[in-house]
């Protein structure tokens, strides 16, 4: 059975991503840095799920990777696919926004994942595996006031093919770039809400709706599958065609 490393799994995109994977053969490691979603999320599994393992780890330390891994392995014996999912925003005009915002975002964003790819690789390629990483369409296009995620996000595109270049043919490295997805109800409950959708919000879309998390999940598995071989280094845009409209102002 594979085992897949799922980083912030406890809440959202990687929630329901841990959840897919369980339910499609995998065995997965959750590391999530937020306790208390991490708390929450281990009562949903069952305590008898042997397929399930949570570990606390803030990806910004290297000395918190390399705990997990070991870690994953002492659980699994064995590390197939990473999934780079953990990832905050920061929002503040550009004269509020502080160096340590800076350095927070790009430190979880963009320097965890190439901890955790660095740590995993020897791994991954004993096993013939893969990573995916989640990017964003606002490593492409942006609002006001996401200097460091929009950075960030932009550097895990350019990361993947480099990890693609320098790990093939062993590993495979993807990346994922969500569009507007409604994770609004899967946050830990002192977060969680769902928020209402306007008709609108789903017709802006050429798809006709906003996305889901499934929709993140289901491309996840399809990069997984040993069938994709030949998919490296590659970035797969999944927001219902936003990013091909052109919008002009009436």
């Amino acid at each position: 059975m594979q085992t897949v490393i799922v980083t912030g799994g406890a809440q959202g995109i990687g929630r329901v991503t841990t959840q897919y994977l369980l339910t499609h053969g995998y065995q997965v490691a959750v590391w999530e840095n937020d306790t208390e979603a991490l708390e929450e999320f281990s009562g949903t599994l069952k305590a008898s799920n042997a397929k399930a393992q949570v570990i606390h780890c803030d990806i910004t330390s290297e000395t918190a990777v390399k705990n997990a891994v070991r870690a994953t392995l002492d659980r699994f014996g064995q590390i197939n696919h990473l999934i780079n999912n953990a990832a905050i925003m920061v929002e503040k005009p550009l004269d509020r926004f502080s160096l340590e915002d800076w350095n927070n975002v790009i430190g979880t964003n963009l320097t965890g994942p190439f901890l955790c790819a660095k740590y995993t690789a020897r791994h991954l390629t004993e096993q013939q595996g893969s990573i995916v990483n989640l990017c964003s369409t606002r490593a492409f296009q942006s609002e006001p006031d996401t200097f460091a995620y929009s950075a960030s996000k932009g550097g895990i595109f350019a990361l993947t093919h480099s990890l693609a270049i320098s790990l093939g043919p062993a590993v495979r490295v993807n990346c994922i770039s969500p569009g507007w997805i409604d994770v609004s109800a899967l946050k830990k409950k002192g977060k969680a809400r769902n928020e209402p959708l306007r008709p609108e919000d789903h017709a802006q879309h050429p798809a006709g709706r906003v996305g889901q998390a499934d929709d993140i999940a289901r491309m996840i598995l399809f990069l997984l599958d040993d069938a994709n071989s030949f998919i490296t280094g590659q970035n797969f845009t999944v927001d219902g065609g936003m990013t091909r409209k052109m919008i002009y102002v009436p």
